[in-house]
């Protein structure tokens, strides 16, 4: 029996009528076309199917559709600014050459974005264990560290230099 799951995806609401167990992973890929949703390991181990759902990074391979109801997801197509412009995190990425292959790196943004979102520093080594739910088979993890640390030093710079 199909069920009526209403939920906004980036920025956009939706109404979609969904099957017991159906995957959230499936319905963002298959049914509305966001691709940067990756199907890779199918149990939540490797992180390429990260969502951001109500601004918490969410693993939706292990996450059903009826449970987004009334929910806000992003993924990373949902970033980009009013003026279409990359988001902060996504130009971070790309200015520390944090991409090789790209399979991950959809994944590894949205806990970026989350990852600031908390405006706070961190260590190395909290944010090693921030994005231990990811994997990566091309890169030494380093310049993906390296984005994340010139994410979060650049949003706490802007957020400082407005409040002053």
């Amino acid at each position: 029996m199909l069920k009526i799951v209403e939920f906004n995806v980036n920025g956009k609401d939706y109404e979609i009528a969904v099957t017991p167990g159906e995957l959230l992973v499936d319905t963002l890929r298959i049914r509305l076309g966001l691709t940067s949703v990756k199907k890779g390991c199918s149990v939540g181990e490797c992180g390429a199917c990260a969502v951001l759902i109500d601004g918490v990074v969410v693993n939706s391979c292990i996450y059903l559709t009826e449970w987004a109801e009334h929910k806000q997801l992003i993924t990373v197509e949902g970033l980009r600014n009013k003026d279409n412009s990359l988001h902060p995190v996504q130009k971070a990425f790309i200015e520390e050459a944090a991409v090789q292959c790209g399979f991950c790196t959809p994944g590894f943004i949205l806990t970026a974005v989350e990852i600031v979102g908390h405006r706070k520093n961190y260590t190395r080594d909290e944010i090693r264990r921030l994005i231990s739910g990811h994997l990566c088979r091309c890169t030494g993890y380093e310049n993906i560290i390296n984005a994340i640390e010139r994410a979060v030093k650049e949003s706490h710079n802007k957020l400082c230099s407005i409040t002053i």
